[in-house]
């Protein structure tokens, strides 16, 4: 099963132990499903986890490890098309691309607002806990 995991839900799995965003790190980190990321979207993620207000919860030996498991386990690739569907905040597009050129089965984000619709093209746009619920009979 291939995903996309939009910042939003990393940041709540590793602030939030016992959340349904840390569930979907551990199917993540234990290669019960394939995330897949662009260099751009890695690079948000290390860019967010590093902000200062995470710092009580973070530090910042737990978030090179955590971002070195990621780079081990998801599948970097690069997207080749640009997409220009989310207005609100353009640098978002990125997930869409990455989803795209993945053929992901889910993109799970916590941001309906700016992710209103249920499916971009194969991909389906999901909550975790959407997610969670419906992979549940097929892990």
């Amino acid at each position: 099963m291939k995903v996309v995991i939009d910042t939003n839900v990393l940041v709540s799995g590793l602030i939030k132990p016992g959340s349904p965003p840390e569930l979907i790190l551990l199917l993540v980190l234990n290669d019960q499903v394939n995330l897949y990321i662009s260099g751009d979207i890695f690079q948000e993620y290390g860019q967010v986890l590093s902000r200062g207000k995470f710092g009580k919860y973070l530090n910042s030996k737990r978030i090179k490890t955590f971002l070195s498991e990621i780079k081990e386990r998801a599948v970097e690739i690069n997207p080749q098309v640009a997409v220009h569907l989310i207005k609100e905040d353009p640098a978002d597009n990125k997930f869409l691309e990455c989803a795209l050129e993945a053929n992901a089965d889910f993109f799970i984000t916590g941001n309906k607002r700016h992710f209103p619709f249920k499916k971009f093209h194969k991909t389906r746009i999901v909550t975790p806990v959407e997610f969670l619920s419906m992979i549940t009979n097929l892990l």
